[in-house]
């Protein structure tokens, strides 16, 4: 009984840092095109909607190898993304808060309704990337595809780390983000580099789509819940910070697992909003402060 216990809740933390690690990537695009433009993507779920279905297209359709699926499909959402910035944020001269949600929202359904024009409404699913059997740990089974999705996770926070902290464009948009005015009067160009931040914001999610296709069916508005999920996430950590986004994302899955495992499946889709209800309550900057550097 001990060791099926044990293996029960192994396999609650692995599905919890799975999910988290999706979660994560969601909220990383949200706080990359947040801290640089202070819009709050709604749309940001449907990037990676879009990811999913393109690579499962350019790969099942088309035929081509996954890695060039992969790469194809983060620049094609990544360009979606400069649409979505180049059509509907940069035309507005004074946008309001209110106005600013709406057009994200309105963004997010026009996206799912060309994804349901192309795609229908049928499930889809990709092939692991690496094929291998089940890997067993503690008496529990998970798939290898796990392993990439977490890994996934680790190797963008660390880029975006050395993209913010070691190159000019990422130092540029971090005075972007905190002083535009400033940063336009040292003579940076401040409208590419929010256009570079929507490139970055919607492949990060589109590449969190990738990772869980082949261990989720995805269709044409699975990206919605995705998304406000990875808001929760960005919220719990705390919004703008990076390494927040990747905590708040992994402990909320591990909640939402943890919960739905031993207590009842009710909690799947509602513990994100608890957590964000209690974090607004409790610590409206979330667990991590947006860094001020």
């Amino acid at each position: 009984m001990e060791n099926y216990q044990l293996s029960l809740a192994v396999q609650f933390i692995f599905a919890g840092l799975t999910s988290g690690s999706i979660y994560a990537l969601v909220a990383l695009g949200f706080n990359m095109i947040y801290n640089v433009t202070r819009v709050v993507n709604l749309a940001q779920g449907e990037f990676l909607m879009l990811g999913a279905m393109t690579m499962i297209s350019l790969h099942a359709g088309l035929k081509l190898p996954m890695p060039v699926a992969l790469v194809l499909s983060t620049i094609i959402v990544g360009c979606i993304g400069v649409v979505f910035d180049r059509f509907i944020i940069r035309p507005l001269k004074k946008p309001t808060l209110l106005l600013l949600i709406l057009l994200t929202l309105g963004a997010s359904t026009f996206l799912k309704g060309v994804a349901l024009l192309i795609w229908g409404k049928s499930p889809y699913s990709a092939p692991t990337f690496v094929e291998m059997k089940s890997i067993s740990f503690l008496g529990a089974s998970f798939s290898p595809q796990i392993l990439w999705v977490i890994g996934t996770v680790v190797v963008t926070s660390c880029s975006l780390w050395f993209f913010f902290e070691k190159t000019f464009i990422g130092k540029a948009m971090r005075a972007c983000a905190e002083n535009p005015r400033a940063a336009s009067l040292m003579g940076i160009d401040v409208k590419n580099f929010v256009t570079i931040s929507f490139f970055l914001g919607g492949a990060i999610g589109g590449l969190g789509g990738m990772m869980i296709a082949p261990i989720s069916f995805m269709v044409y508005d699975g990206g919605t819940m995705m998304g406000l999920k990875g808001f929760a996430a960005a919220v719990l950590g705390g919004v703008g910070s990076y390494p927040g986004a990747v905590i708040g994302g992994i402990v909320l899955g591990l909640l939402e697992n943890l919960a739905t495992g031993y207590i009842s499946s009710f909690f799947k889709d509602t513990i994100a909003f608890l957590a964000l209800l209690l974090i607004l309550f409790i610590k409206p900057s979330g667990l991590m402060k947006r860094t001020e550097d």
